[in-house]
C-alpha cells in the first residue's frame, strides 16, 4: 500500500483481544463520569424486573485499577457455562470429523445437488439455519455451525461465507423471530398481551431481513469466486473442514449413517429437553459430551486416539472459550460501576422530548446501546421494558410497537455484539475472528436495520395492536 493512501476503515480495526480490552478500560473510565445510580427491582414469577419511577442516585463506585483486572477472571466465572459449551460443542465435533462423518455427508449432498446449483445452495443452507434462530433459539445451534464450514469450503466458499449463512441466520433469525421467548415473550407478559401477538409483522420483518441476508451471502461468494483476493477468510485455519478427496467418490457408509444416527438422536433428545424439561447450557454440554463419547465407541476409536481427538479439538476452540469470558468483563465493569442503569435512566428521558415517528426510532437506537452492556434478551427486557412502555405511551406508540422497537434494537446489534457470549462462541467454531466478521457484516447491518425502522414506523402508523 503506498505510504500516502489512507486505511479503510476495517483496516483500523484492532486485533479482538485488544478491541476488547479497550472497551473494558473505556468502560472503567465512565464510572469516573457518569454517576451512579440504580432502579428498584421487584421480583414477578420468579425473575427480577425494574420498577418504573424507582430510579435513584447513589454513592459513586469508580472502577480503579486493580477492580479493572479483576473483572477479567470474574468475567470468566460468569460465563462459565458458555464457556464449557464451546468446549464440549468442539469436542463433540472434533469426534464427529475424526470419524469421517461429516465429511461423506457433506460431500455426498453436494455431490448429489450438483456444484451447478450451488448459490441456491447458500440460499437454502441460510433460511435452514434462520429457522433455527426462529424455532430452536441461539446457543442451543452452536454444534450446527461447524456443518456449514465444510459445506461453504465443499461449495468453494470460505469460513467468512459459511459464518454469513450459519452465525449470521441464526441470529437474524432468532433476533427477529416473532415466537422469541426471551424478547417477544418476555415482553408481552410484561406488557400483559397475549402471549407472541402481532406475529404477521414480525414474521414478514424476519423473513425480508432473511432473504436479504441470503442474497448478501451469495454475492459475496459469487465476488471471491470470481476474484480469490477479495476473500475476507484468507489465512483462516480450515484443518478437518476441507473434503479430503474428488467430490464424486463420496458416499455414505453404515457406520457413518450409525455416527449420524447418534447425533441426530441426540439432538433430538436436546431439544425435547429444553422445550419440555426446562433444559438449558448446562444439559446441552452434557448431551454434546454425550454424543462424543457414544461416536467415539461407535467409530471403534481406541482410548488413545480418543483422548488425543478430544485433547486437539480443546485446543482448536480454545481461543473462542476465551474470548467468551474476556468479553463478558465488559459486564462485569460496569456492574461494578453501577452505570448499567444510569445509561439506560438517561436514554428513555432522552426520548420524551422527540415527535412520536421519530421517538419510535430512537427507541430501538436506545435499545441498540443498552444491548452491549445487558446482552441478555430477557434481561434487557426486564431492565427496559417496564420503563419503555409507559414513556411509549406517553409518547403515543402502542405497548405492540415499543416492543418491536426493543426486538429491533436487541436482534440486529447482535450481529455485532462483542459482550454477547453466543455470537463470539459460534464465531469460534467456524473459526472466524471478530475483527474479520465486522469487515463482513457491518454494510449488511444498515440495510437490515432501513427494512426494520419501516416496519416500525408502519407500526406507528397503522397504530399497531395485540392482534
Amino acid at each position: 500500500m503506498p505510504e500516502n493512501q489512507p486505511l479503510k476503515w476495517y483496516e483500523r480495526i484492532p486485533h479482538p483481544v485488544i478491541m476488547l480490552f479497550g472497551i473494558i478500560v473505556i468502560t472503567a473510565a465512565l464510572s469516573y463520569i457518569l454517576p451512579a445510580g440504580a432502579y428498584e427491582r421487584e421480583v414477578v414469577d420468579g425473575r427480577q424486573r425494574v420498577v418504573p419511577g424507582s430510579y435513584r442516585l447513589m454513592a459513586s463506585t469508580p472502577v480503579g485499577l486493580l477492580d479493572l483486572f479483576r473483572a477479567i477472571p470474574a468475567g470468566f466465572k460468569t460465563a462459565v457455562d458458555i464457556i464449557f459449551v464451546v468446549l464440549a460443542s468442539g469436542i463433540m465435533f472434533g469426534v464427529l470429523e475424526r470419524s469421517r462423518m461429516v465429511e461423506n455427508t457433506v460431500g455426498t449432498i453436494v455431490k448429489n445437488l450438483g456444484l451447478q446449483r450451488k448459490y441456491l445452495i447458500v440460499v437454502l443452507m441460510t433460511f435452514v439455519y434462520g429457522f433455527l434462530g426462529v424455532a430452536i433459539g441461539y446457543e442451543n445451534n452452536i454444534a450446527m455451525i461447524p456443518i456449514a464450514a465444510v459445506m461453504s469450503l465443499a461449495l468453494g466458499g470460505d469460513l467468512i461465507l459459511a459464518a454469513g449463512i450459519s452465525v449470521g441466520a441464526v441470529t437474524v433469525g432468532f433476533g427477529l423471530s416473532p415466537i422469541n421467548p426471551y424478547t417477544v415473550g418476555t415482553g408481552h407478559k410484561i406488557a400483559e398481551m397475549p402471549l407472541f401477538s402481532g406475529a404477521p409483522l414480525r414474521s414478514v420483518l424476519c423473513f425480508l431481513a432473511l432473504s436479504l441476508l441470503a442474497y448478501y451471502n451469495v454475492r459475496y461468494f459469487k465476488k471471491i469466486l470470481t476474484n480469490q483476493s477479495k476473500s475476507l477468510g484468507q489465512n483462516l485455519d480450515t484443518d478437518g473442514f476441507v473434503l479430503s478427496r474428488p467430490l464424486e467418490t463420496y458416499r455414505i457408509t453404515s457406520n457413518n449413517w450409525l455416527l449420524l444416527g447418534i447425533f441426530t438422536s441426540g439432538i433430538a433428545v436436546m431439544l425435547y429437553g429444553i422445550f419440555n424439561l426446562g433444559w438449558y447450557i448446562n444439559e446441552i454440554s452434557a448431551i454434546f459430551l454425550m454424543i462424543a463419547v457414544l461416536s467415539g465407541l461407535a467409530a471403534r476409536m481406541n482410548g488413545r486416539l480418543l483422548s488425543e481427538t478430544v485433547l486437539r479439538s480443546i485446543a482448536v476452540v480454545a481461543p473462542g472459550a476465551f474470548m467468551v469470558g474476556y468479553a463478558t468483563s465488559i459486564k462485569v465493569v460496569m456492574e461494578m460501576g453501577n452505570i448499567s442503569d444510569t445509561i439506560a435512566h438517561n436514554l428513555t428521558e432522552m426520548l420524551t422530548v422527540l415527535p412520536t415517528y421519530a421517538s419510535a426510532v430512537a427507541m430501538s437506537l436506545a435499545q441498540s446501546v443498552i444491548n452491549f452492556m445487558i446482552p441478555s434478551g430477557s434481561g434487557q427486557a426486564l431492565a427496559t421494558l417496564p420503563i419503555m412502555i409507559p414513556v411509549g405511551e406517553l409518547l403515543g406508540l402502542t405497548r405492540q410497537t415499543t416492543i418491536l422497537a426493543f426486538q429491533i434494537g436487541d436482534g440486529v446489534t447482535n450481529l455485532i455484539n462483542p459482550t454477547l457470549g453466543g455470537l463470539i462462541a459460534m464465531l469460534s467454531m467456524c473459526r472466524v475472528p471478530f475483527d474479520r466478521w465486522l469487515r463482513f457484516i457491518v454494510p449488511l447491518i444498515g440495510w437490515i436495520l432501513l427494512i426494520a425502522w419501516a416496519a416500525l414506523l408502519l407500526s406507528v402508523y397503522i397504530e399497531w395492536g395485540p392482534v
